[in-house]
């Protein structure tokens, strides 16, 4: 299996600093085709290894930052839940993973002074996240209890770096990708933290994210992809066009011969396209 490529076919090449004559060929064709060495391929061998041939031209290339980040629980969306009274475990009903409702009974406590057994209840919808008591176990302070988290709605939490907080701003729309083989999750800015953290010299962006699914999963490293500007370019290309050839940078043009090896310097660029300065 080869790689699909695409070579550059250059009709205009004003604004690379070259000029060109009424043909459309450029006044060191014949100097460049003679020194530089040609690849020639029939249109059965550009079939057959998928290459195919684009027209350089003018276009708006979108410029995007990239932010790390982490999937957090939203603080609201967490309940801490210790027995008020210490006293001996009787009973203990759910257990890490398990779904509970509001209201729902955790645990029966007998207490040590009255010897009166009473409920340890959830305060919230969610699942079980964290349990540190057990059956028959005496419980003397706030170390013991439950942990219990709704995950229905996470928070994408990126790292704000200094050079590109001018260009982010709340309601901005985000990409947000794990690297995981996950599918994508989009959403916008809901806020932007007012200071800089003094150890990781980053603000915070936070992104409310739906997660009714459950495929956000709470310390999953994550990066976010932000459209911060379009930037007009006069001669764009995708990428994959770019080829080093001869310890240079290079795109093939095509000439009556066959593909040329042309040296170009690169400008701007994101993800897929480069602009040709």
């Amino acid at each position: 299996m080869y790689k699909r490529q695409v070579l550059i076919l250059l009709l205009s090449l004003a604004g690379c600093g070259k000029e060109t004559d009424p043909s459309g060929h450029d006044e060191h064709d014949e100097e460049s085709d003679s020194h530089s060495e040609v690849v020639r391929l029939s249109q059965e061998e550009l079939d057959e290894f998928g290459i195919e041939l684009a027209k350089a031209g003018p276009g708006k290339l979108n410029i995007h930052v990239f932010l790390p980040g982490e999937i957090i629980i939203p603080p609201d969306n967490l309940a801490h839940i210790h027995p008020r009274f210490p006293g001996m475990v009787k009973q203990v009903f759910k257990h890490i993973g398990d779904p509970v409702k509001k209201g729902q009974t955790l645990a029966i406590i007998e207490g040590n002074e009255s010897l009166t057994e009473y409920e340890i209840k959830s305060l919230i919808d969610g699942t079980l996240v964290e349990k540190h008591l057990s059956l028959g176990e005496v419980i003397t302070d706030s170390d013991h209890g439950f942990v219990i988290a709704n995950l229905s709605q996470v928070w994408a939490m990126l790292k704000l770096y200094q050079k590109d907080i001018p260009f982010v701003k709340v309601g901005q729309k985000v990409v947000i990708s794990s690297g995981a083989g996950l599918p994508e999750s989009t959403g916008k800015i809901a806020y932007i933290s007012p200071i800089i953290d003094k150890v990781t010299r980053t603000a915070e962006a936070r992104i409310i994210l739906d997660n009714a699914g459950g495929r956000w999963k709470p310390g999953l490293f994550i990066t976010g992809q932000i459209s911060v500007t379009d930037v007009d370019a006069h001669v764009l290309i995708p990428k994959s066009a770019l080829q080093y050839y001869e310890n240079q940078q290079v795109v093939f043009v095509r000439s009556k011969d066959g593909f040329i090896p042309r040296e170009v310097r690169i400008g701007l660029t994101n993800e897929t396209m480069a602009e040709i300065i």
